[in-house]
């Protein structure tokens, strides 16, 4: 009885380690997006997770929503700074999250200022 028990949580054990590393390191797909941030914020309860948003569309008629990982300090600090210009960010979309990891499935890895196409000479 003892023994059942034991592989049973082993083998749940072994079952979402794989889930995890799955959701974790198996991208999606990867591209480039561009647009004027338009909010970057700390947020959550329990796990605080890094958010953003980007408008891709004149009037905000077209947002796209991101997540950072904790460990891109640089991401982060780059976003607070061009917090309301135009941006190029890098991003990997993984196939599901985890609520520690983000509240989207598009995670940025890098970021550029870039010059607005509505503003340039």
């Amino acid at each position: 009885m003892k023994k059942a028990v034991i592989i049973t949580l082993g083998g749940i054990a072994v079952l979402f380690a794989l889930i995890y590393a799955f959701i974790y390191f198996v991208t999606f797909s990867d591209g480039i997006r561009t647009g004027e941030l338009i909010k970057i914020s700390h947020k959550g309860m329990l796990v605080k997770t890094w958010e953003g948003e980007i408008s891709q569309g004149i009037s905000g008629a077209q947002i796209f929503s991101f997540s950072v990982l904790d460990k891109d300090q640089e991401v982060i600090e780059k976003l607070q700074e061009y917090q309301g210009q135009y941006v190029k960010l890098n991003y990997i979309e993984r196939y599901a999250t985890f609520f520690w990891l983000g509240d989207t499935k598009y995670f940025v890895t890098n970021v550029e200022q870039e010059e607005s196409p509505h503003f340039r000479k």
